[in-house]
């Protein structure tokens, strides 16, 4: 796939993240998609992701900025740094009690693309920074 076309992916994407457009997110993955997020399992199919967006729109409300792609010279690969701001709206199983706090950190992905969809997301950021974030702000 062009680089171009990738970038346009990744940037709809990233647009339909922060319009809160989970649909649009998923009409962009492959059905296979790996979706590796920090600290958690690997979840595998369209359907997992389906549901980890369910949780996540629930738990969270959250908007990235300062996007700065990186893609291989081929298009199959690429990598995005972003800060994550949000608010913690319901409690996270095993994360402190939600009350409404904010925060902002710095995080990562990192994406393989296949036949025009986004194939797999591995997800990183600072799980210390994020909990010393919204105790501090509880």
């Amino acid at each position: 796939m062009p680089k171009s076309q990738t970038r346009f992916l990744l940037d709809t994407y990233f647009a339909a993240f922060n319009a809160g457009d989970t649909g649009k997110m998923e009409d962009l993955v492959a059905e296979d998609l790996i979706h590796d997020v920090n600290q958690g399992e690997r979840r595998v199919g369209k359907d997992k992701f389906w549901a980890f967006n369910v949780h996540m729109s629930r738990c969270y409300k959250e908007r990235l900025s300062d996007i700065c792609l990186l893609i291989s010279e081929d298009g199959s690969r690429a990598s995005a740094e972003f800060i994550v701001s949000g608010t913690y709206l319901e409690n996270d199983e095993g994360l402190p009690e939600a009350r409404g706090q904010t925060y902002k950190l710095p995080a990562g992905s990192f994406f393989e693309i296949r036949d025009g969809k986004i194939a797999r997301i591995t997800t990183y950021y600072n799980l210390t920074d994020w909990i010393a974030q919204v105790e501090k702000a509880g």
